[in-house]
């Protein structure tokens, strides 16, 4: 794993008029790890994912990308870094086909001409390294599974070709056996050097593909844990605020403690 983390927030901030929604909150992700955002209710975490794409800017505190300090104050910015997100809502249009909505707002070809054939072909090799089961390009994606709709959101992401993908809440409308898929594709993404940042409130997920848990409480860090040497209670402990500014549990690559 790299020493130099792709993206370190460091006493990021965030004020929505009277209330603080974030308070000095730091995080550190790097490629080729999994990291788990955990908090309860209103603990900021959509908040956070808001911040790191630039859809809703820090009010203060400092972005490294890869070493280098940089500004991420709306969306393109983080896209031009490599920053990319899949919401829970998947922002998919029901009615249109794969191949429509992997390429809607950036079609290739002309206004007068698209590219239809150049588009289908990227589509369908993109879904085929994901190692998933390509459906009929041209079928309606409210025709698919909750898995394939997962997965062609993520798909959509990759086509920038990030290197830190963030997914929010991504298995809460998913059953078990599609859950699993998808915790597979997390595995294999991660084997390609991705860094991702999942929030998710299913501790079975994240202890079957995390390396860390990072937990916010009321907008600020209270605890970041070695999923391999931490308890679930551990962490329900921190998420709830039975133990406050929980100790951080270091692991090799961290430096100091989320306090």
């Amino acid at each position: 794993m790299s020493a130099e983390p792709l993206l370190a927030l460091r006493g990021v901030s965030k004020r929505y008029g009277a209330v603080e929604a974030l308070t000095d909150v730091e995080l550190e992700i790097r490629a080729g790890e999994v990291v788990a955002l955990v908090g309860e209710s209103g603990a900021g975490k959509s908040t956070l994912v808001k911040v790191m794409t630039g859809v809703d800017p820090a009010d203060q505190g400092s972005f490294l990308w890869q070493g280098r300090t940089v500004q991420v104050t709306r969306p393109g910015d983080a896209q031009q870094l490599g920053i990319a997100a899949v919401y829970q809502d998947l922002a998919l249009c029901g009615n249109l086909d794969v191949v429509e909505n992997m390429f809607l707002g950036r079609e290739l070809g002309t206004a007068l001409s698209l590219d239809e054939v150049e588009m289908s072909r990227r589509t369908r090799r993109l879904l085929e390294t994901l190692s998933m089961r390509t459906p009929d390009l041209r079928a309606p994606v409210a025709s698919l599974s909750g898995s394939q709709r997962q997965t062609i959101a993520i798909a959509r992401a990759l086509l920038g070709e990030p290197e830190l993908l963030l997914l929010d809440e991504p298995t809460a409308a998913l059953g078990v056996e599609q859950t699993n898929e998808f915790l597979d594709l997390v595995e294999r993404l991660r084997e390609r050097g991705l860094g991702m940042l999942i929030i998710s409130r299913n501790m079975g997920d994240i202890k079957a593909v995390a390396d860390r848990v990072a937990v916010l409480r009321l907008g600020r860090n209270n605890g970041l844990f070695d999923v391999n040497t931490t308890s679930q209670e551990q962490i329900f402990s921190s998420m709830s605020g039975a133990t406050d500014n929980a100790v951080t549990h270091r692991t090799a690559d961290v430096g100091e403690e989320f306090l």
